[in-house]
């Protein structure tokens, strides 16, 4: 009869495969983080929402208008900072009117 033994093989010397993902992953993750100016959605849009809220309903108004600005102002900033996408507003630098086919002529 054949008496060998199959010996298992030795793990491998260095970092285990599992350390190495978790470690790529969090670097990954610390990458992702959003800046610091991204989170400006969420205060502005609650002050600009209280004043608003303020000056239409009073002081209530200005509570409520502060609680739906910050909701709105923090889903448009998480928006733009997960897409990437900027919220511009194209501002002419006259005063003018839109014809009926959509062009915007400044009064001269």
């Amino acid at each position: 009869m054949n008496k060998t033994k199959i010996k298992t093989a030795a793990a491998t010397k260095g970092l285990p495969l599992r350390l190495a993902f978790a470690a790529a992953g969090l670097a990954l993750a610390w990458l992702a983080m959003p800046h610091a100016g991204h989170g400006q959605g969420i205060v502005r849009g609650a002050q600009e929402g209280a004043y608003e809220g303020n000056r239409v309903a009073g002081p209530v108004g200005g509570v409520v208008g502060g609680a739906v600005g910050a909701g709105v102002g923090g889903a448009v900033g998480a928006v733009e900072g997960v897409f990437g996408v900027p919220h511009y507003r194209y501002r002419h630098h006259c005063n003018g009117y839109r014809d009926g086919y959509g062009h915007f002529h400044c009064y001269r």
